[in-house]
């Protein structure tokens, strides 16, 4: 066979495997999280699998049970807390009347109208700061974010059991049988690239693992930093737990994650402590909130991004922000979450199979 057919036949596998990958993709989104479940649960396992009862220790399919518990207890736990936060906001969103707030910065509308009047800053003479602040706040505080939130989990319903059941199944077995992903794909290998393959997929293993658990350390760590920072300055313990997880959930957005958590919470505190007095209250509350968001992101910076992005995927910052500048611009925000670890199984691949290319050798030298 030729090389030009035999490029031809491979062209047209990759074409009916995406094409199969589309058709179930439901199946694929489960196996995939089943995987990445699997990652961050198998150190539990390992750890699990030291202890022991005199010289008996743990089979390994009770320890993989026990680690399946714990991950969906920590989840639902987690859910738990923040639902009626979500719902309560919500509900208190809904009964805030929109021209007593208004009445009350009544002071700071009249002297924007008079500044905007003064040095001719709209064309239109109709333009009014008091109608425009009401217009946007309106916008702001209705709950359309939230219903929106409520009725696409409500239409999920459905099929979440379904979810949940095939989900843990195979986690379970992920968890149970470490190499059984792994050794599934060899069998789609030629033999002579076994042995690289199987490499490869060990070190996707180990980097990908650091870097989910490292992100649920950085969503942890940015929740109680935001929560006691904005607890601190006065925005109340309920609130600011909200607002920390928001942050911390907006978060996993690599660069334009931060900058998204600081306007809505700021947004979300201001919101709640309308009542108050604008210039000697609700200002330096907003001030406040501004300078904990910027101490929250500096230790973010400095601390937990290095690691998680550097340490744990071994990549050169600069690379991590072009990465992600190009999945943004391919598909959005969801190609800006997945775009560290598809770049990181690329470079591992690509340092197994690939290696004789400069690009390549360079990008990849830190891999071990």
């Amino acid at each position: 066979m030729s090389k030009t057919a035999t490029y031809i036949f491979i062209i047209i596998g990759v074409a009916i495997l995406g094409f199969i990958l589309w058709y179930f993709k439901s199946i694929v989104a489960y196996i995939l999280i089943s995987l990445v479940l699997s990652l961050i649960g198998s150190p539990i396992v390992r750890f699990l699998g030291k202890l022991k009862i005199g010289k008996i220790s743990l089979p390994k399919a009770i320890r993989a049970l026990l680690t399946l518990i714990f991950l969906w207890i920590a989840f639902f736990t987690f859910f738990r807390i923040f639902v009626p936060l979500v719902a309560k906001e919500a509900n208190d969103f809904s009964k805030i009347n929109i021209q007593s707030v208004v009445e009350n910065l009544d002071e700071p509308i009249n002297k924007a109208d008079k500044f905007i009047e003064k040095f001719k800053l709209s064309s239109d003479d109709d333009v009014s700061v008091r109608d425009f602040f009401t217009e946007k706040l309106a916008s702001v505080l209705n709950i359309t974010l939230f219903s929106n939130i409520f009725s696409t989990l409500a239409s999920l319903l459905g099929d979440i059991f379904i979810a949940i059941f095939a989900i843990s199944f195979m986690t379970f077995f992920f968890l149970k049988d470490e190499k059984m992903f792994t050794e599934s794909i060899i069998l789609l290998v030629p033999d002579k690239h076994v042995e690289a393959f199987r490499h490869a997929l060990s070190s996707v293993q180990k980097l990908l693992r650091r870097y989910f658990i490292g992100i649920i350390g950085q969503i942890t760590g940015i929740i109680i930093l935001v929560t006691a920072g904005l607890t601190i300055v006065g925005v109340g313990f309920k609130h600011s737990l909200l607002i920390g997880f928001m942050a911390g959930i907006l978060n996993v957005i690599p660069y334009l994650g931060p900058l998204l958590g600081a306007i809505l919470g700021i947004i979300l505190g201001v919101a709640t402590h309308l009542d108050m007095e604008f210039y000697s209250e609700l200002l330096p509350l907003i001030g406040y909130m501004i300078l904990v968001f910027i101490i929250v992101q500096t230790i973010d910076n400095v601390i937990f991004q290095p690691f998680i992005y550097s340490s744990s995927v071994n990549a050169h910052p600069m690379e991590i922000l072009l990465i992600i500048m190009i999945a943004g611009s391919l598909a959005g925000i969801a190609g800006m979450i997945l775009a560290i670890p598809s770049y990181t199984v690329l470079r591992v691949f690509g340092k197994e199979f690939f290696n004789k290319f400069k690009v390549v050798k360079k990008l990849t030298e830190k891999i071990e």
